[in-house]
């Protein structure tokens, strides 16, 4: 019985003494100046027009409306769009009750109609903007995605917005670049008819 204590004792010592090898061994090769080197490359993606106007407080009652009208998918998709984006300060500027009765459920189509008509398929910067204006004897007319037409001049050296209506709108910051289109926040809610 003894024998079989001592060769257990030595089995376990054994084991012990293999294990720590083993640890030593792996701390070693870890600490090799000769292996590879890590990769750390850091990849930073640019938000989508959606994620960029969600991190602005300004325009927190466009996030809400697109939401709202079920175009946080398509705003998010590969575009690339060009949004002439309401900040809060414009929706406050329609009738009092106009933007609560847009995001009821029951309005949607109109929510949709008037938000897509703030959108222009493909991405324009400031600066084509403006050699788009300039070259078409100070004004230049888009098509919306809604489908309707908004008309680009200048006015001094603000873009300005001229919806169906006749109501204007001036882009107050431009070029908020996003991963697919770019923003130009505007100070006035533009309407499609």
């Amino acid at each position: 019985m003894k024998l079989v204590k001592t060769i257990c004792a030595f089995l376990v010592v054994g084991v012990l003494a293999a294990s720590c090898e083993k640890k030593e061994a792996v701390t070693t090769d870890m600490t090799d100046s000769s292996a590879a080197p890590m990769d750390t490359t850091v990849v930073v993606t640019t938000p989508n027009i959606v994620e960029v106007a969600s991190g602005n407080a300004d325009f927190s009652t466009l996030v809400a409306a697109v939401k709202a009208a079920g175009l946080v998918e398509t705003l998010s998709g590969d575009g690339p769009f060009t949004v002439f984006a309401p900040t809060n300060a414009a929706f406050d500027k329609l009738p009092a009750g106009t933007v609560d009765g847009l995001l009821k459920p029951e309005s949607m189509d109109k929510l949709k109609s008037v938000l897509t008509y703030h959108v222009v398929a493909g991405k324009f910067d400031a600066a084509a903007v403006i050699d788009a204006i300039n070259k078409n004897n100070g004004k230049y007319t888009v098509t919306t995605v809604q489908g309707g037409k908004i008309d680009l001049s200048l006015k001094g050296d603000k873009v300005m917005l001229t919806d169906a209506n006749g109501g204007t709108a001036e882009v107050v910051m431009a070029d908020v670049p996003a991963s697919n289109g770019v923003i130009h926040a505007i100070d006035t809610v533009v309407m499609p008819k």
